[in-house]
């Protein structure tokens, strides 16, 4: 079968989301399909593969194929049910039961529901981000993406010229705060310690400039605090008004990869009494954001 990518939504969104057919990702891709799936998230920066039935040594040997990847290290899970090469994203503890609603790992898990983009918070953040649905709930559970990109362009040549030096400190600790989560020991904290993350950056293949947000942007360098969240804010109120968000409603074996870097998403609610197994292999972008900076006014 021919590789095919098509928008999902070719009148609204024709250059967000795409959904890919003609492509086994269990089998070694060839160069072909490698600079396929390169050149549509170039264009896309969200592609849906369905039916793609995996092991969790398949999707670490195709995520490798992209790019080398992050280790996956959570710090509230020293227990692990699966390997380190993939993120645990999944209501389930290592015995593979459901968590309880008050454990300590879901309640941290539900910074999710925020708009962030995958590894922010690390000195070099994440590129790609592929997950895997191995079970889903009946209803529920979607994922938002947000193309920062489009929002970036519809922002007003004066708010243009005010973003686009600015550097942000990014921290998980920040994000969790904002929903009351603040207890964290001594090596959770040293291992949220802020980093810094420019506000705009510049694509390395196609130049285009996207806004670089994330709940875990706390502080802009060099701003009051208050002034710096409120201006974050109305940026993140900006950048996920409807038209520049797909949904997309997982089907059982769907894998979908995102760019980071011109990407917000959130996972939304579903019933946590239901299963929700989904693993997540992350390929870095090998630079930090302040490397990719947008070029001078």
């Amino acid at each position: 079968m021919a590789i095919s990518v098509r928008p999902i939504d070719p009148v609204a969104r024709p250059d967000f989301a795409g959904e890919v057919s003609g492509i086994d990702l269990s089998k070694t891709l060839s160069e072909e399909e490698v600079a396929a799936i390169h050149d549509g998230m170039t264009r896309f920066g969200v592609l849906v593969f369905h039916d793609q039935i995996l092991t969790d040594e398949q999707q670490v040997a195709f995520s490798r194929q992209l790019g080398p990847l992050e280790d996956a290290i959570s710090d509230l899970r020293p227990q692990r049910r699966i390997s380190m090469d993939l993120n645990d994203i999944s209501n389930l503890d290592e015995k593979s039961k459901i968590m309880a609603r008050d454990d300590r790992r879901r309640l941290f898990g539900l910074g999710n529901l925020l708009w962030h983009s995958d590894s922010s918070f690390k000195k070099v953040p994440a590129k790609y981000s592929l997950l895997s649905a191995r079970v889903i709930p009946p209803s529920g559970g979607n994922t938002e993406f947000a193309d920062m990109r489009a929002a970036y362009d519809t922002l007003d040549e004066a708010t243009k010229r005010q973003v686009h030096d600015l550097i942000c400190e990014h921290s998980q600790m920040y994000s969790r705060s904002l929903l009351g989560f603040t207890e964290f020991t001594d090596e959770e904290k040293r291992l949220c310690t802020p980093v810094q993350q420019r506000l705009v950056r510049r694509h390395p293949v196609t130049g285009r400039l996207s806004l670089y947000l994330a709940s875990h942007a706390g502080t802009i360098v060099g701003w009051p605090v208050p002034e710096a969240r409120a201006f974050l804010m109305d940026l993140v109120e900006h950048a996920t008004q409807r038209k520049f968000v797909y949904t997309h409603v997982w089907r059982q074996h769907d894998l979908v990869i995102w760019d980071n870097r011109v990407t917000m998403h959130r996972a939304r609610r579903y019933d946590s009494t239901q299963v929700r197994d989904m693993r997540r292999t992350t390929v870095t972008n090998e630079v930090s954001s302040l490397e990719q900076a947008p070029p001078p006014l």
